[in-house]
């Protein structure tokens, strides 16, 4: 496939528009902790953060950092 300019724009107008609604990795693995500290004390972050909820549900890779990060915090809540 030849990139053409208008699929160039195309592209841009996407990448553009995707950056208002997203996260990235980055941002996300920042804010995990509250994400998970908030579901272990029965409130409801999907609500307070969906852009977090958002990325967790397209990257698997944050996805799996989160499902540690939760099962590691519930064992430690367990223990005490």
């Amino acid at each position: 496939m030849e990139l053409t300019p208008d699929i160039l724009k195309k592209l841009i107008k996407s990448a553009q528009m995707a950056a208002d609604h997203e996260i990235g990795c980055n941002e996300c693995f920042d804010e995990l902790h509250e994400f998970a500290e908030m579901e272990l004390a029965g409130k409801s972050p999907e609500e307070a953060k969906p852009l977090i909820k958002d990325h967790l549900d397209k990257c698997s890779s944050c996805r799996e950092e989160y499902q540690a990060l939760l099962e590691a915090l519930r064992t430690i809540e367990s223990d005490n």
